[in-house]
């Protein structure tokens, strides 16, 4: 769940009973406890901000539709232009920079996207992507485009609020750390919900402290799920976890493959002899190489991207990121319009594609709509969840200041049989996610030292 102990006042005030008297999870239950409620009150700020920049964010997919029709629809016509046409256009009307990708229109009534790099006042990591009518070849306009779902200005700017605060690289160890602790705090949070007697988990005729726990449990049990897998999904793509993750999925042999962009044979030195200023014409040009990717069974929506030099092919690649999801690309050489490699998504190893389904269905892309809805009530969900333990927190204290912490010595009535293994796992788990792993050591040391104070002065 989030913030605050799953426990009554009663228990939470009761001296520990003596270890000889205490196993299993009668003496695991304090420590979960205290883990649950420091922990939720320490990180809940953290994952405040993230709840709610990313309740924004996946309520925009929906409105860049809506802020962004004018470029992203248009009538439709009778029949398309060839896309070398298209492009023609688009560079006709923004002849800056170079030509990085292709997007033809994917739908009846949909737009063609030409991306540009290296364009003047836009950021460098971004492109400048100009919409294009596919049935006359009128530009509708040029919008700075980020990352490989075709984030548009509005949707870009909520994005990277919610990965890094607008603080780049440095921002992003907040996000790493909301997601590194949310799993536990749940985790923690639904074992002490469950553990309660069934009487102690109603919430019609109570009030008070017990009403706010209800509320709090009731909602945390039903998405703490959510919350795992947000979670892990989460840190895939994190600074320094997600770094071991990508190492663990290369030393198993589970890399995303990736066609070879490498011309072939004899051609390979004048693949691009007759390219200009990244107009991306190059070779048999952009209409022979769609009819060769088409011919190999990439239907839309699917990317064009021109060779990077002479020794490199077209590469064309599925970008459906909607189930079913479509990533099969190919290569073609930019001379003879053949196709030189192919890699298929049904050959993607099995964390290959789990790790595409779970970052699509984190973003909201997978299921589309309905996947979008279901990601801004977990959010909400998690909101709630804070304010509640918040209140349970000021609750504690009756009103008047904060409540009184979890009594600490928890770990100490844990038998050795059950505590050695635990820290043993824990140490293991913080290695490989150093912002759960750091903190909670951090957090035991500080804990200890203050214990040893406060026992000293008895």
């Amino acid at each position: 769940m989030t913030t605050a102990p799953s426990t009554s006042a009663d228990e939470a005030t009761q001296p520990p009973t003596p270890a000889r008297q205490r196993s299993g999870w009668s003496a695991l239950r304090p420590l979960i406890l205290r883990l649950h409620f420091y922990a939720g009150v320490v990180v809940a700020p953290f994952l405040l901000v993230a709840a709610l920049t990313g309740l924004l964010y996946a309520a925009s997919f929906q409105a860049e539709k809506i802020v962004y029709d004018h470029e992203l629809t248009v009538p439709v016509g009778d029949r398309e232009l060839p896309i070398s046409e298209q492009v023609a256009a688009a560079r006709k009307a923004h002849p800056e920079g170079t030509v990085s990708a292709i997007r033809p229109s994917p739908e009846a009534g949909a737009t063609t996207r030409v991306m540009l790099s290296g364009v003047a006042d836009v950021d460098p990591n971004h492109t400048l992507a100009v919409f294009v009518d596919p049935y006359t070849g009128e530009v509708r306009g040029a919008l700075e485009q980020y990352g490989s779902s075709g984030a548009l200005p509005l949707r870009t700017w909520i994005d990277e609020f919610h990965r890094d605060l607008h603080l780049g690289e440095t921002g992003r160890l907040y996000s790493e750390f909301a997601a590194s602790w949310l799993w536990v705090i749940a985790g923690g949070g639904l074992v002490l919900w469950f553990s309660r007697r069934r009487a102690l988990r109603k919430i019609r005729g109570t009030s008070g402290r017990r009403r706010t726990l209800g509320l709090h449990g009731g909602i945390g049990a039903w998405a703490a799920v959510g919350f795992v897998f947000l979670s892990a999904t989460g840190l895939t793509w994190s600074t320094y976890t997600g770094a071991n993750i990508a190492d663990l999925r290369a030393s198993l042999g589970q890399e995303t493959p990736a066609v070879s962009a490498a011309a072939g044979g004899e051609h390979a030195e004048h693949g691009t002899a007759g390219r200009t200023g990244g107009d991306a014409a190059h070779g048999v040009g952009l209409d022979r190489v769609l009819a060769a990717a088409r011919a190999e069974r990439l239907d839309n929506p699917v990317e064009i991207v021109p060779p990077a030099d002479a020794a490199s092919a077209y590469v064309v690649k599925q970008i459906q990121r909607s189930w079913p999801e479509k990533q099969d690309a190919v290569a073609v050489e930019p001379v003879t319009g053949q196709v030189t490699d192919v890699v298929r998504w049904a050959d993607y190893p099995v964390l290959a594609k789990l790790s595409r389904w779970g970052i699509d269905l984190h973003t909201g892309s997978l299921f589309g709509l309905p996947n979008q809805i279901a990601l801004m009530l977990l959010a909400a969900s998690l909101v709630l969840l804070i304010l509640w333990g918040y209140r349970m927190w000021w609750q504690r204290g009756r009103g008047s200041s904060f409540g009184r912490p979890i009594p600490r010595g928890a770990w100490q009535q844990v038998p050795p049989y059950i505590l050695v293994p635990l820290l043993a796992a824990i140490a293991v788990l913080g290695y490989f996610v150093p912002l759960l792993g750091i903190p909670l050591a951090a957090f035991l040391a500080v804990d200890i030292v203050l214990g040893e104070i406060a026992h000293r002065r008895v």
